[in-house]
């Protein structure tokens, strides 16, 4: 049985093609009170997804980067750093690590691939950045039409909650199948 990896897997929207193919995936997430930073080396992953939250690196929230200060910031990094210490040492076959659109590509570079979520059959916007070594799913730009952008950018519109946070950084259902069907 295929083994995937998902760290920072908030809601596991990104992973569940994946959980729903039969693949053995094992989750790591805060929200289940535990931190990738402390995962211990394993191997024998065929994949690795990784969505570090991105409260301090999304270009939406660049009015508090300066309020928030190195710390966060810092905070941030290490755990993106954690993802990817974890991804060079397990070597899978494939691997990807989502963010939006921010600064993370200062200390990343760019990113493999840009998509927004209408691109894949969504019906709203969402620049997404992913860094890795993967297959590129069709759809994105490839699409002759792209699905109708009726709910806009839906993640500045959500009302503040609870769940605001995990509801605005659920990988949109379209990307996450066209991924799941390029890197089986």
């Amino acid at each position: 049985m295929k083994r995937v990896l998902s760290l920072c897997d908030g809601l596991g929207s990104w992973s569940q093609p994946y959980r729903d193919a039969g693949y053995d995936v094992v989750a790591v997430d805060a929200l289940q009170g535990q931190d990738v930073r402390l995962l211990a080396f394993s191997d024998g992953w065929h994949g690795i997804l990784a969505a570090p939250p991105c409260t301090h690196f999304a270009g939406s929230g660049a009015r508090w980067w300066k309020s928030k200060g190195e710390a966060k910031l810092l905070e941030g990094l290490s755990v993106v750093d954690a993802c990817l210490r974890i991804i060079a040492t397990a070597r899978p076959r494939w691997w990807a690590l989502e963010n939006p659109v921010g600064r993370l590509t200062t200390y990343l570079g760019p990113a493999r691939l840009s998509f927004q979520p209408n691109e894949y059959g969504d019906t709203y916007t969402k620049r997404t950045l992913i860094w890795g070594d993967f297959t590129i799913p069709s759809g994105g730009k490839a699409l002759d039409r792209p699905a109708t952008a009726s709910e806009g950018s839906k993640m500045h519109k959500m009302a503040p909650s609870e769940k605001r946070t995990q509801l605005r950084s659920v990988t949109p259902k379209g990307f996450a199948d066209a991924f799941f069907r390029a890197n089986p």
